[in-house]
Parts: structure tokens; sequence; C-alpha cells
């Protein structure tokens, strides 16, 4: 249970009265000022209350708590002040977003009453917000698996372009890494309602008619259209459905936007989708970069130069051809794994876990595996191994 209170003014003999009161009923902090209080807040656990004065030198409690919702936003924020107008109280809702506006003195019991519907405010929005976050994760794990079943040519796409999606997000730095995640995961899932026969085709790398290369192009739609009812998933749908369009505006969907306008999750999957697809022909990582940056416009070339300072990470794998048993987490199939009658079982590029290699292990029973297996192992497994054998 979350009761930790800060409470921030510029008063010290203030701030150690408040404590005396209230320090049986909450865990209660103190800080000296809106800087100390900033530091405070920046620790592991969140406060569930904050309270602060308004009239402090430096930054003001307006200033203070919006900086506190900025960087805590679940934290419940509160203003404890001797100076109160109503133009104060007003600009502390609108900036701060507070829950109570309290006027000094105001006796023990009164802020006690304030402070513990704080916490409880607190508790309910965290609580909500885990709910939801564990139902979105169901919803992702849920649709991801049943890709997996029904194609898993298109799910081991989506496992491919999301460790490329991954590095070029950490080179951009972008603030919610988990949308360009989530989008590349379930960039292929509208391929659920496609015939069989066109996935295989794709696979193959055989032509399509014209009737067929409609209805394959026609799955980002479906896709965003099935996540977009999914609470938080609003933006996924969205980079989703334009992952085929060309930074120039030109492909699917129809319209106008283009360039910037363009969400910059879909910008990244445009890139990194079109790039597996020359590299799943063959095409070495240099040449097929080389490719993309001759195509007059068609990828935004900042996530282009993204991608290509993140393919030097590749340097942190080294390939090696393993047995089954031999397979760990963390490493990435170089080659797709298929029974001996050739028979897939899982494309190249996924990242082994137990699941997977239980997975495998499942198929063993009742087929042969051909084996070895080509995987990337990351140097830092590699190097534990070696010294490993060494000693």
């Amino acid at each position: 249970m979350n009761d930790r209170v800060l409470l921030v003014d510029d008063e010290q003999n203030l701030l150690d009265s408040l404590k005396r009161q209230l320090r049986k009923r909450f865990r209660i902090e103190t800080a000296l000022g809106p800087q100390e209080g900033l530091a405070a807040i920046m620790e592991k656990e969140a406060f569930a209350v904050v309270m602060s004065d308004l009239r402090m030198p430096g930054m003001d409690g307006i200033q203070f708590l919006s900086r506190v919702r900025e960087f805590r936003p679940d934290t419940v924020r509160i203003i404890l002040t001797g100076n109160a107008d109503v133009e104060s109280a007003i600009e502390a809702v609108n900036e701060g977003n507070v829950f109570r506006f309290l006027r000094k003195p105001c006796e023990t019991e009164t802020l006690a009453g304030v402070l513990q519907q704080g916490v409880e405010q607190f508790r309910l929005v965290t609580a909500e917000k885990e709910l939801l976050e564990k139902t979105l994760k169901g919803c992702i794990k849920m649709l991801t698996d049943l890709l997996s079943m029904v194609s898993p040519e298109a799910f081991g796409r989506s496992a491919r372009i999301k460790r490329y999606a991954r590095d070029v997000a950490a080179q951009l730095d972008l603030k919610d890494p988990w949308k360009i995640e989530t989008a590349a995961m379930l960039s292929q899932i509208g391929c659920v309602a496609l015939p069989d026969q066109i996935l295989k085709k794709v696979h193959q790398k055989r032509g399509l008619s014209e009737d067929e290369l409609g209805i394959f192009a026609s799955h980002p739609e479906i896709a965003s259209e099935l996540l977009s009812h999914i609470p938080r998933m609003e933006a996924v749908a969205e980079a989703i459905r334009y992952q085929s369009r060309n930074y120039h505006g030109a492909g699917l969907p129809a319209g106008e936007d283009a360039g910037g306008d363009l969400p910059l999750e879909a910008r990244i999957l445009k890139v990194v989708l079109d790039f597996d697809e020359l590299e799943s022909r063959g095409v070495l990582k240099g040449k097929a970069l080389k490719t993309l940056r001759a195509q007059n416009g068609a990828y935004d070339p900042v996530v282009l130069d993204a991608l290509e300072r993140s393919l030097g990470m590749e340097a942190r794998y080294v390939v090696r051809a393993l047995a089954l048993r031999e397979l760990k987490a963390h490493m990435i199939l170089a080659d797709d794994v298929t029974t001996l009658k050739g028979r897939l079982l899982v494309t190249r590029g996924q990242e082994v876990g137990p699941l997977l290699i239980e997975r495998l292990k499942n198929f063993a029973v009742n087929s042969e595996i051909k084996e070895p297996i080509r995987v990337l192992v990351p140097w830092q497994i590699e190097a534990q191994e070696r010294i490993g054998h060494e000693s």
C-alpha cells in the first residue's frame, strides 16, 4: 500500500510541524523548496500525494506541481497556502491539475482527511492503470499467438522487424518505444484474414496475380480496424494503417498525408518492412540499405540514418550452428527451423525464449527437426561460455 506523502515548503519550521502532526497516519517526507521536491519525486517509488506551498522563491507551487505532473502523472497534487486568491486557484487547477486547494492555517483533521482522499485517489488511478496494462498485454499476446498459429511466416516477419524497429527507436530516442515495438509485432496481424494460398505465395516469393496483390495489400487496413477498438492502441493502429505509404505520399492508404504528417512509427515500419523484404531475398544488409536510399524520397531519411547506425549492432552477435538442446534464451534464429521433411516450424529472425525452446522440443517428440540450427549468439553469452570453458 502506497501512502507516501511529500510536503514541500520553503519554511522548515512549518514542514517539521506538519510532519509531527501527520507522521502516524502517513509515511511523510519533506522537501525544503521546489528543487529538493523535484529531486525527491525522481526516486524509484512514487509518492501517492505531493502537497506544496503556493508562494516559494525560484519556482512557485503551480510551476512545481506542473513539473510533478510531467514526471509523475499519477501522483495526486495538493496546494496548501496562506496567500490564496481565486485567480491563483484557477491557475493551479489548470496548470498543475491540482486535486485540492487548501488555505493556511488548516486544522489537522481537515488536512489529514484531504490527504487520505488523495491517497485513495492515487490507489484508484494506479489500480485502473494496472488493470488496463494487464488487459492490453493480454490482448497483444493473444493476437500474436493467433498469428503464430495461423501464419508462422507472417509471425516470423513480425518478430524480425520488431528487432530492427526496436534498435531504430533506440537510435531516435523515442519517448514511448513500446508503441513501435507493438506496432512491429502486430504489423502482420491482418494476414489472419487472408487466404492461406496467398500467404504461402508471399513467403515462397512466388508472383501474385493482380487480384491477389490487391487482397494482400489490404492487410494493414484490416489490422488497423481490428486494433482501433482496443483502448490505448489508437496510435499503434494508425501506424500500421500507414505502414505501406511512402514518405513522399504515394501508396496505400490513399490520401494527401506525406512526410512529417505521417506517424513516425509508420515511417519506421515502412523502412524496416521493406528492408526485411530485401534481406529475405538474399540481399546483403549494406546493399539493401543502399537500395532503399536510391528510391527517390520513398523513405524518411532520418529513419534510414537511424537504421544504418543500428545495423552496427549486428557486431554484437556471433554466428553459431547448434543442436536443439544447445539453444538458449536471447539467441536469434539465423535461418528458418524446419523438420527433415521440410515443414516450417519457426521462421528466422525470432528471438529464442523458453516458450520457443519448449515448442521445438515438443515438435521433436514426433518429428525430426533439421539440425544443426544456425543462430546469432549475443557476444555477452559467447564471452561467458568461453570463460566457463577456460576455467
